[in-house]
C-alpha cells in the first residue's frame, strides 16, 4: 500500500495550459453577420469558378467536340436500353435467318 501513496488524486493537467479550466463554465461564441458569411461563400465560389475557367485550356472547338461525344454517348445507351434482352436475341436470330447460307460452316468431315 505504500506504493500507491505517492498516487496524484487531482485531474490531469496539460502542458502549457496553465491552470485547469472551471468545469460548467464555456465561453460564447462571438455572433457573426451571417450576411458576411453569405458572402465570403458567394465570392468563394466565384473564385473556384475562375480557377475553374483559367485552368481549362480547350479550345471552344474542343468543348463542342466534347459535348457531342457525350450526346451521342447518351442516345446510344437510351437506344441500348430500349429493348429487352429477348427482343434483342430475336432481332439477331431473324438477321442469321436472312444471311445466305455461304455464311454457314463448312463441313470438316472427309469420311462421308
Amino acid at each position: 500500500m505504500a506504493d500507491y501513496e505517492s498516487v496524484q488524486r487531482a485531474p490531469l493537467r496539460l502542458k502549457g495550459s496553465g491552470a485547469a479550466p472551471a468545469l460548467g463554465k464555456r465561453k460564447k461564441k462571438a455572433a457573426k453577420d451571417k450576411s458576411k458569411i453569405l458572402e465570403q461563400i458567394v465570392s468563394s465560389k466565384k473564385q473556384e469558378e475562375e480557377k475553374k475557367r483559367a485552368l481549362d485550356k480547350r479550345t471552344p472547338a474542343q468543348l463542342a467536340y466534347e459535348k457531342m461525344q457525350e450526346k451521342r454517348q447518351m442516345e446510344r445507351i437510351l437506344k441500348k436500353a430500349s429493348k429487352t434482352h429477348k427482343q434483342r436475341v430475336e432481332d439477331f436470330n431473324r438477321h442469321l435467318d436472312a444471311l445466305t447460307e455461304h455464311y454457314d460452316i463448312p463441313k470438316v468431315s472427309w469420311t462421308k
